[in-house]
């Protein structure tokens, strides 16, 4: 298969002062790109970039995908949504515009420009999966209409337009679909599970588990996720996707709070709380193609993982 190699070329991302987004625009810088960060802070933060104040080769600009953006790039990675239940439950309207309409001037762009574009999905265009693992030719059992359907059916929608616009406007686009990831940066408040167990941990308080921790997840730390996507997106333009990028080691949400609490230590114990509306029971992705076609797998350990995370989060948690 033919590889790309972008050298010093300029690439946008979207979504960049975000978790994922700053991670991937460091990896950028390393390998010698100009990298244009993009975000309306809405749920990325500043602290995240702040590090990147005065590099030669890094410009933010501050500003809402939800309107058209005109400036020359030769890559984008479109990240901007937010990607937690907390956030975007917090205002769903605006997490579907911001996936769909997000995701229609984006791909304007690519396609005025003629340049490869980068979409983030998600698992969660599994829903409440009834196949186990999940490939990529599952379709997915969606709630249309329930609390968490601006992120899983805005995902779906932005998937939709990917593959149209790569049909009728020939535009070379890339989809990943992104399992559960952790690592230095998460939200503190993000009401993720890695985050929430740690930080509970951290400061004293019981762990609040929703239901009984049977169900399923499986945790890729961020630097393995970041070196899929530009794995992906250095593979040429026959490889569209979508493509599940995630661990496929699969742990209960028991097993994952247990191992921060002997890792953390303290009074903390374990909480159950009613399971939210349409959480899935299961999680796990199927890498098969992602193995095959990009020669991807991930490398770092729950245990190493979560012990780089928590030596993060033990500083947040002391200055805040």
């Amino acid at each position: 298969m033919a590889q790309r190699n972008y050298g010093r070329t300029r690439v946008l991302v979207t979504g960049g002062a975000g978790f994922l987004g700053s991670h991937l625009i460091d990896r950028l810088l390393e390998r010698g790109n100009e990298v244009l960060c993009v975000d309306n802070l809405f749920t990325g933060d500043k602290s995240n970039i702040d590090h990147l104040a005065g590099h030669p080769r890094f410009e933010f600009m501050r500003h809402d995908v939800t309107f058209p953006l005109f400036v020359e790039v030769d890559a984008i990675y479109n990240l901007a949504c937010p990607a937690s239940p907390v956030h975007y439950q917090h205002d769903p309207v605006q997490t579907t515009k911001t996936s769909v309409i997000g995701a229609i001037n984006m791909l304007g762009l690519a396609k005025r420009l003629r340049v490869p574009i980068f979409q983030a999905s998600t698992s969660e265009v599994y829903g409440d999966p009834s196949v186990h693992p999940q490939p990529e030719s599952y379709w997915g059992n969606v709630n249309p209409i329930g609390i968490r359907s601006c992120y899983d059916e805005g995902k779906r929608c932005a998937e939709t337009l990917f593959f149209d616009y790569h049909r009728q406007n020939k535009v070379d686009v890339k989809v990943a679909r992104i399992f559960n990831t952790y690592g230095p940066r998460m939200h503190p408040s993000d009401g993720r599970v890695v985050s929430n167990f740690i930080v509970q941990a951290l400061r004293g308080e019981d762990i609040t588990m929703y239901g009984d921790g049977s169900q399923t997840r499986s945790f890729c730390y961020v630097d393995d996720l970041i070196a899929g996507f530009l794995a992906f997106m250095d593979a040429g333009s026959e490889l569209h996707g979508p493509i599940n990028i995630g661990n496929p080691v699969e742990f209960t949400i028991r097993e994952l709070a247990e191992q921060v609490l002997a890792k953390i230590g303290g009074p903390s114990k374990l909480v159950q709380q009613p399971l939210p509306q349409d959480d899935p029971l299961q999680r796990k992705p199927d890498i098969s193609q992602a193995r095959d076609t990009l020669g991807w797998e991930p490398k770092v350990p729950l245990t190493e993982g979560l012990d780089r995370t928590i030596a993060y989060f033990r500083k947040v948690v002391a200055e805040g």
